[in-house]
């Protein structure tokens, strides 16, 4: 995933400082340069990188420790907090002020615009909104039923006339039907640069339609050249926020966050995967977080809001600290994690989690994996289903035949089983320097992180 390399070259950075006896300043030249390293290696802006880590080497020499904090962990909380300043510092909702409230997507070719607009219309529909598509790229010929195929994953009706080629005469066409609803959201064409002709027509658009939010959808994978596209778009369209896509690609992904983040337009939104659940508010503290480890504890208890019962997470959640859960409870767990989304990427808003080595096996449980689970459980009794320890060989056979499924599905199951209880034994026993040095810090930083 986009900055991936970040994350673990920064916890590399942090377990440095853990590790380290005195704070000196070898450690601390030795921590600038790892910073400086990292973030340019993830193709930041070099001027920028260099203002960064000035700020930071400045701090960590004049400031003395917070009341409760070693010089160890005052330095990481100087990072953390700088870190946050440079990607924008604070959250930007968008909030729903007046309906119809109407958002306009504007961008470049190739930017990633249809399938966020599917994304946005999902993720307000999910909050309780009626949401409405609009199909405004006349230029693109397999724009309107790109925009067709999102819709319908969204759940949410679209718009749209394929052979009218004047998008001003499309939004009127539908301006009255729109009134019902309390969310527009409207794909605009892109074009191959930032040229006279596109600045033209979303121009007109916008004076028409007068959005609510004008947002320039950037992919991830265009580096620096984001800084200058966002700002011409700003000049020329007004635009309100930034939806950065693609950040669940290869590419490098730091010259996107961070061009956006000190231009005038914010990043609002964050496109993280190919489903159309795959987007997230864009909140500065807990993205650094999760880049250093410390987890994301609020954008996990939003995708657990929309997934799972309140009771029963808190039910599963105790068995688990507890390490007294079954298979039964092992299944619901990781079904309900599918939910969410990847579980790899739900370990990294865990506080703690990020920081064990867990195997790559037990993060990648596909739907198909969990169906073959749920039939092999069928088959086993109750005492096996309470005691799964007590499941040898010959019950792996019987379990086998009675189900259908090969004993390596069996196999698998009771391995997941056994490496969820050492995780969870591993989280709850010894976590390290790492660990004991960052555990004072508590709601100085995102999501109360405690280790």
């Amino acid at each position: 995933m986009v900055l991936d390399k970040l994350g673990s070259s920064l916890k590399g950075t942090l377990q440095k400082i853990a590790k380290s006896i005195f704070v000196d300043d070898k450690l601390i030249n030795e921590l600038i340069k790892d910073i400086q390293r990292a973030l340019l290696q993830s193709d930041m802006n070099v001027k920028l990188v260099f203002d960064l880590t000035s700020k930071i080497k400045e701090r960590i020499k004049k400031e003395k420790a917070l009341s409760g904090l070693t010089k160890k962990e005052q330095l990481v909380n100087i990072v953390y907090e700088e870190l946050v300043i440079f990607l924008g510092k604070e959250q930007h909702k968008i909030e729903i002020t007046k309906k119809p409230f109407k958002i306009m997507l504007v961008g470049l070719f190739g930017s990633g615009k249809t399938t966020s607009a599917g994304k946005l219309a999902k993720y307000f529909t999910k909050r309780g909104n009626k949401v409405a598509l609009v199909g405004l790229d006349v230029h693109r010929p397999a724009a309107m039923t790109q925009l067709e195929q999102v819709s319908k994953q969204a759940n949410t009706p679209c718009f749209i006339n394929k052979k009218e080629k004047n998008p001003i005469r499309i939004y009127n066409e539908f301006k009255n039907e729109l009134k019902k609803f309390d969310v527009i959201i409207i794909d605009t064409s892109g074009r191959d640069a930032l040229s006279k002709d596109l600045i033209q027509e979303i121009e007109s658009l916008n004076k028409e339609i007068k959005p609510h939010e004008n947002l320039l959808v950037i992919s991830a994978d265009i580096g620096q050249a984001a800084e200058k596209q966002a700002t011409q778009f700003h000049k020329s369209c007004n635009i309100t926020g930034v939806i950065v896509s693609k950040m669940d690609g290869t590419a490098r992904g730091g010259g996107a966050l961070t061009a956006c983040a000190v231009s005038k337009a914010p990043i609002k939104f964050i496109g993280v995967g190919e489903k159309i659940d795959d987007l997230e508010h864009f909140n500065p503290q807990g993205f650094v977080g999760r880049l250093l480890g410390m987890g994301d504890l609020e954008a996990l208890l939003e995708k657990a809001k929309h997934a799972i019962k309140a009771e029963d997470a808190e039910d599963l959640g105790k068995k688990f600290l507890k390490g007294e859960f079954n298979l039964i409870d092992l299944y619901e767990q990781m079904a309900a994690m599918k939910k969410m989304g990847s579980l790899k990427k739900i370990v990294e808003m865990v506080p703690g989690f990020s920081s064990l080595q867990l195997p790559k096996e037990m993060l990648d449980v596909q739907e198909e994996k969990l169906e073959k689970w749920k039939i092999a459980m069928l088959s086993m009794t109750k005492e096996e289903l309470e005691n799964p320890d007590e499941i040898t060989s010959a019950r792996i056979d019987r379990i086998s035949k009675g189900s259908a499924m090969p004993t390596s599905v069996i196999r698998e199951l009771i391995k997941q089983y056994r490496q969820s209880k050492k995780v969870v034994k591993m989280f709850k026993g010894s976590k390290g320097d790492m660990s004991k040095m960052m555990k004072k810090f508590g709601g100085k930083l995102p999501g109360n992180f405690k280790m």
